[in-house]
């Protein structure tokens, strides 16, 4: 072998070895990107968590004596119904005031028994993040029924229940018809749980094919 090939032949294998190496890279950067991603939709969900938390806050404290207790019944029923319809009947929402100089402090609490002992914590610290949701999701319901001038128009929900076990979907779809009914809301909902796609009376199936986004409806009868 010339000395002319031998140089090619080195320049070749540490192209080579140059490609694999990126390659690695780059694989570990799509691997990074997608978990940036995950962990930002994760914390984006954390956020609207506490706002919505935030929001039940100021309604109670900003709410005079007497319709602050009407409101914390309201929530307190309607957030009690959400869990005992997804959970069963051991579940209940709790809200706590309590006066910090002249302002009323609001703390929330999901209490459930465990044979006969009843635990008292707060959402975000109950059983999986299931609890979370449907709470959240109550809340945020008694918020557009509980504030003043009330809000009409439609429900828009974005992955919900996303944390609750395949168990307790059905009971979930169940909850949400009967909030569309009660409240004569209709639920516009984004999931990709198959369960709740087929509890629509109209659904779409959206997918993406060479980067263009099509809907197809869903036959749902």
């Amino acid at each position: 072998m010339s000395e002319l090939e031998q140089r090619l032949a080195r320049l070749e294998k540490r192209h080579k070895q140059a490609y694999d190496q990126w390659t690695r890279l780059d694989a570990e950067r799509a691997l990074l990107e997608e978990q940036i991603k995950a962990r930002q939709k994760e914390l984006d969900g954390y956020l609207e968590t506490i706002d919505t938390y935030e929001k039940a806050r100021v309604l109670l404290q900003q709410s005079a004596e007497y319709a602050r207790e009407q409101a914390k019944q309201q929530i307190e029923t309607l957030v009690t119904n959400a869990l005992q319809y997804v959970f069963g009947p051991l579940f209940s929402f709790q809200i706590e005031l309590e006066e910090h100089g002249s302002k009323a402090v609001a703390e929330f609490y999901v209490v459930s028994e465990y044979e006969g002992v009843k635990v008292k914590t707060r959402p975000q610290d109950s059983r999986g993040g299931g609890v979370v949701d449907i709470v959240t999701l109550a809340l945020r319901v008694a918020l557009l029924e509980t504030v003043q001038p009330k809000r009409s128009g439609s429900l828009l929900l974005d992955e919900p229940g996303k944390h609750v076990s395949g168990e307790y979907v059905l009971y979930l779809y169940e909850f949400l018809k009967s909030l569309s009914t009660m409240f004569k809301r209709q639920i516009i909902m984004i999931t990709h749980n198959y369960h709740l796609a087929q509890s629509g009376d109209k659904a779409y199936e959206v997918a993406i094919h060479d980067g263009i986004s099509a809907a197809a409806e869903i036959d749902n009868t």
